[in-house]
């Protein structure tokens, strides 16, 4: 097989009944099928991992319009081969004939280079189909989209991929038919499920054993060759390193720590800084749980140091072990939401005088205007605290932030303010005459 194509390229689907998966774009009735059968095309963005048949798709499109094909990808193409490609396209529709431009990885293209395809589209010249592995709402302007529909693949089921690596073993032409492997179902799930939902790293991982297989078997012995450096799918700066960021923290807020050790195991195997974890399970502490337990920030910090101490992989259990404990105590976001609406009042309300009472007076100047008079020392009064004393600016006064929640420590800190707030209101009421 030295000189031959990859099997994966090999095996590429010829038509839509080949294909396997994207059940919901692509089965029998379904509106993107039926669009394609009749001939009816139209510029699109396909998004989706590695390895779920974006560019199958788009060859199959241009199969199924009885259209020139052309193909260029964004990690290797600028602008000069673009305008190129599309001048190509242009002459071409001149002449009748219909162009579809599959563009891969389209998202890395700038935005320069993407309004290059805008006028093209409009005029019919391509019909245009990009390929991408990121958010097209993030990631493409709004003009491009605009004039294509997205569809949305899905990383293929581990049955669908075993189906598709039997087609492989079976078929004598294309696939590795002729050398009449013996492959058990175990080995085939075991390939599929280490693909993690990528066709093409199924198939290379089969082509692999196939490579190295005794006897004209893949056992399990081989297997163990070829799956011992698999990884698992994870972008550090893509959608899916924020939508799994996400899951933590909602896991945590949820109070689900067999959720939330789940998600902090998939970031810390997908190569994400353990610092950036810490960092952000320290914002659940004062975010999420807050005074209603206080010491979650102290183990936050406590383990966030534990591991620039001890480093991987020791250190990542008392990441672990943070997280499991701020998933299970008490939540409370009170003190978060009183500092926002501490800090919405200092923009709306801008620079307010401090009350004469709590200037600081230093100088006889500032005593003479009135610096500092009224002001009643706490500590000296009975029951430690001035009720009738005002705080915060008048144009503020009586204004409530923090609302602690009937939850954790926050129980007994709710039952204490909400005596003093109560003894307050009756201090400050004016004198009957």
């Amino acid at each position: 097989m030295s000189g031959s194509a990859p099997l994966a390229e090999r095996m590429r689907p010829r038509d839509l009944d080949e294909l396997v998966g994207q059940r919901r774009l692509l089965a029998p009735g379904a509106a993107l099928r039926r669009a394609l059968e009749a001939g009816r095309l139209h510029s699109m963005i396909l998004w989706g991992p590695p390895g779920c048949g974006k560019t199958t798709l788009a060859r199959l499109v241009a199969a199924r319009a009885e259209a020139r094909f052309l193909s260029i990808s964004a990690v290797m193409a600028g602008l000069p081969e673009v305008r190129r490609v599309l001048g190509e396209a242009a002459g071409d529709f001149s002449r009748g004939v219909r162009t579809v431009l599959f563009v891969d990885e389209v998202h890395r293209f700038n935005k320069i280079q993407q309004d290059a395809f805008l006028p093209h589209i409009e005029a019919g010249h391509v019909v245009f189909i990009g390929a991408t592995t990121e958010n097209p709402s993030f990631e493409l302007n709004s003009a491009l989209l605009s004039r294509c529909r997205v569809h949305v693949l899905e990383p293929l089921a581990t049955g669908d991929i075993v189906d598709a690596l039997r087609r492989a073993l079976l078929d004598a032409v294309r696939g590795l038919g002729a050398l009449g492997l013996g492959v058990d179902d175990d080995a085939l799930e075991a390939i599929a499920q280490a693909a993690d939902g990528d066709l093409r790293r199924a198939l290379t991982l089969l082509e692999i054993a196939a490579d190295v297989a005794t006897e004209g078997r893949i056992d399990a012995a081989t297997l163990a060759q070829v799956l011992a450096d698999r990884t698992r799918r994870f972008d550090r700066q893509g959608e899916q390193f924020y939508d799994q960021i996400s899951a933590l923290h909602k896991s945590v807020r949820s109070s689900d720590p067999d959720a939330a050790i789940y998600w902090l195991a998939r970031m810390l195997d997908g190569g994400c800084d353990p610092a950036y974890l810490a960092r952000r399970l320290t914002r659940m502490a004062v975010e999420d749980i807050g005074l209603a337990d206080p010491r979650a920030l102290d183990m936050a910090i406590s383990a966030w140091e534990a591991y620039e101490c001890l480093g991987a992989p020791e250190g990542e259990l008392a990441l672990a072990q943070l997280t499991l404990y701020l998933a299970s105590c008490a939540k409370s976001n009170a003190g978060y939401v009183a500092w926002k609406e501490a800090r919405a009042d200092v923009g709306k309300h801008g620079t307010l005088e401090v009350p004469m009472h709590l200037r600081n007076a230093p100088t006889a100047l500032m005593r003479d205007l009135g610096y500092g008079k009224g002001y009643q020392y706490d500590p000296d009064v009975e029951g430690g605290v001035a009720l009738g004393q005002v705080c915060l600016p008048e144009a503020l006064e009586g204004r409530v932030y923090y609302r602690p929640v009937e939850r954790g420590l926050e129980v007994r800190l709710k039952e204490k303010l909400d005596a003093l707030r109560a003894a307050r209101a009756q201090a400050r009421k004016p004198c009957p005459d």
